[in-house]
């Protein structure tokens, strides 16, 4: 016979038990994700292979038509290329490209029709610069059917339709005149003209600062910080809009990617806007655009509300 007492510690034990099985949560009132945090791993990118973002056959433009083509690109991320030095992509990881027969200035796109299908424009709609780089880099420049394409340093920028998954740069030095984009718009070096790269930092690191003690860094060496008005629980970001323009995500970070920092929490978030964010302990975690070289801490203090990161994931600073 079931009675009062024990319908009531089944209830509870179900209740504890969805709220395990949630990890950070994320706030489904507030239009993020229905999915719960995300395990950083093979799965952290942005957009995988097979999840058909650009088109049904699993790349970029193929049979997507103009729904591909209106992809928006959500906050820029520089990356390393053994072959080319520093290449921008989108936040699902593919290849921006730029056009010899464009101008920078004034801004003009010089690629329609045929063209365009199999080098899709980049909207110029909801982009942010990658974290360390200049927003003001960033422009649009109208296309001939009245569309806003991205520019970055004046160049309008563009996806190519044989890169089927994240990283892929089929489209370098298509017919001499397509390159993938550096960070400021100009052509990616080669391999042969890059400076030898120094050292590669694990994507997320601690260094012992002077003032602070020790701080969470990113793979540039730049101080993580958090924001006092997020929450971990449901996992929410108060910084949107212009506030992002002044303090990046950071990107996913794979955890075996990282040295010295806690890896409870450790989860991809799932933001409103489409970008995907690192969080610490279920904390959404940022760098600052102050901070122009690695061991700055421009951002420490800023508002009463920043604060950078400690190895455990704890506010460095923050008054009780």
């Amino acid at each position: 016979m079931v009675t009062w007492r024990s319908a009531s510690l089944a209830a509870a034990a179900a209740a504890v038990l969805a709220v395990t099985a949630t990890g950070c949560g994320q706030d489904k009132s507030s239009g993020y994700s229905s999915g719960n945090g995300q395990p950083v791993g093979n799965a952290s990118t942005a957009q995988q292979p097979g999840d058909n973002a650009y088109g049904s056959s699993g790349g970029y433009g193929q049979a997507g038509g103009a729904e591909s083509s209106a992809k928006q690109a959500g906050q820029l991320v520089v990356s390393d290329s053994k072959e080319l030095g520093k290449v921008v992509t989108d936040n699902a990881g593919f290849t921006l490209y730029r056009f010899d027969k464009d101008t920078a200035s004034p801004p003009k796109s010089n690629c329609e029709g045929d063209c365009a299908k199999a080098w899709p424009a980049v909207p110029a709609d909801g982009v942010t610069a990658a974290a360390g780089t200049d927003q003001s880099a960033l422009g649009s420049v109208t296309r001939a059917d009245g569309t806003k394409q991205l520019t970055i340093g004046g160049w309008p920028m563009y996806r190519y339709a044989k890169d089927t998954n994240p990283g892929d740069t089929n489209g370098q030095n298509v017919g001499g005149t397509w390159h993938a984009a550096a960070p400021d718009g100009k052509k990616a070096a080669t391999a042969a003209a890059a400076p030898a790269p120094a050292a590669a930092m694990p994507g997320l690191s601690v260094r012992k600062d002077p003032k602070l003690g020790d701080v969470i860094v990113d793979a540039r060496g730049m101080t993580v910080y958090r924001f006092k008005k997020d929450s971990a629980w449901p996992m929410k970001s108060a910084c949107t809009g212009a506030c992002l323009e002044k303090w990046p995500v950071v990107a996913p970070v794979d955890k075996t990617n990282t040295k010295g920092i806690a890896l409870k929490g450790f989860v991809t978030f799932d933001r409103p806007d489409g970008v995907k964010q690192q969080s610490i302990t279920c904390w959404p975690v940022y760098t600052f655009s102050g901070d122009t070289k690695p061991g700055d801490t421009n951002g420490q203090g800023v508002g009463g509300t920043w604060y950078a990161v400690s190895p455990e994931g704890k506010l460095i600073g923050a008054p009780k």
